[in-house]
């Protein structure tokens, strides 16, 4: 089996998620891509696209969301806000409503409801939103209380309500709708989504988001795909036959002396891939450090780990120097200040906060 290092495959990584070198990919191209965009910080995810253009185009989230809505916004991996290709989020959907956590006792004691109630509230709010209404979260609730008729219904939307609306975007019952002032909206997405077709069935699923995520992260193990997927909530059993079912353009690979799973057509281009040695400023919750997981340590040095995941589930900014985490940074008062973990060199390190600062509010 052919083999290749660490280094060469965040050189790899790095080209594919168009970090190095810069390219002209659409907001829509680069969520595609890096198998989705993480928005629990609208601004991050901002960044996370600008970071990535030789030209950013300020507003072109906004409206690939709002207004050709070819994106969209939702709950998927790890149960966080994504921008996912609306056209590719039924396959994500099915594999994230695979983990079925409503179903333990300890989901149920958390957060008060059973799958019946979830049923219930779902139910409701596929008929409040038939219409492709767009309603805030008040109004959702209030519309599921009054078709349930469930005192205990209105207890649970107000005690869990993100945690109980997740399943429901799974189920694909809702999404995130046009914002209302200051307030975000649900919506249908069998009415908001151009060409929605329902989720497809579970092999089809696997075969489209892992090859999306080999051909973002790659070479990976199911392990760190699980990892990505839902912190490894799924069952092995599941994991190993949605890896069967995407065999088909994959194959094997040796990094560092671990079989890794790689796109086929991708095989030889890693191979030929060199280390890299530049440097680049990513932002908060940015999927080249996600995509691996924070206790990647061929990213990250295990003693650093801490810096870069904070308190809160914060994902820190980082400075890549060669594809590694080599420091983070913050901005301050119109300026970036970094805390670098090794030598960085000096003038490509200022050459690229200076391409940040443009970027920066």
């Amino acid at each position: 089996m052919s083999s290749v290092t660490w280094a060469q495959v965040l050189a790899w990584r790095m080209r594919r998620q168009y970090v190095a070198p810069l390219g002209d990919a659409s907001a829509l191209d680069i969520a595609r891509r890096l198998a989705g965009v993480q928005a629990q910080v609208a601004s991050a995810a901002e960044l996370a696209v600008a970071v990535r253009q030789a030209t950013p185009a300020r507003g072109e989230v906004s409206r690939a969301l709002l207004d050709e809505r070819t994106l969209v916004k939702t709950w998927v991996m790890r149960g966080t806000l994504h921008l996912i290709p609306a056209d590719e989020l039924p396959a994500y959907l099915v594999l994230c409503a695979a983990v079925r956590n409503w179903e333990k006792g300890s989901w149920q004691k958390n957060f008060g409801a059973t799958p019946a109630d979830l049923e219930a509230i779902a139910e409701a709010a596929t008929g409040a939103l038939a219409e492709g209404t767009a309603l805030t979260r008040e109004e959702l609730t209030t519309a599921v209380v009054e078709e349930t008729g469930s005192g205990h219904l209105a207890d649970v939307l107000g005690s869990g309500w993100g945690m109980l609306l997740k399943p429901l975007a799974w189920w694909g019952v809702l999404c995130y709708g046009p914002p209302r002032g200051a307030n975000v909206t649900f919506t249908a997405p069998e009415q908001w989504l151009p060409g929605w077709k329902g989720l497809p069935p579970v092999d089809e699923a696997a075969r489209t988001v892992v090859h999306a995520y080999l051909g973002a992260h790659g070479p990976a193990t199911p392990d760190m795909f699980d990892n990505w997927l839902m912190r490894k909530g799924n069952r092995k059993r599941d994991v190993k036959a949605w890896f069967a079912a995407a065999s088909e353009g994959s194959a094997t690979i040796d990094v560092e002396g671990e079989s890794m799973y790689v796109l086929e057509g991708h095989r030889e281009e890693l191979l030929d891939t060199q280390p890299a040695s530049s440097v680049q400023l990513l932002g908060a919750f940015d999927q080249y450090v996600l995509g691996a997981g924070t206790s990647a340590t061929y990213l990250i040095p295990a003693e650093r780990r801490g810096e870069v995941s904070r308190a809160a589930g914060w994902i820190s900014p980082v400075v890549l120097y060669g594809g590694r985490v080599a420091g983070v940074w913050d901005a301050k008062d119109g300026d970036v200040a970094v805390t670098a973990f090794e030598d960085i060199p000096a003038g490509s390190l200022e050459e690229a906060k200076a391409r940040l600062r443009l970027l920066l509010p």
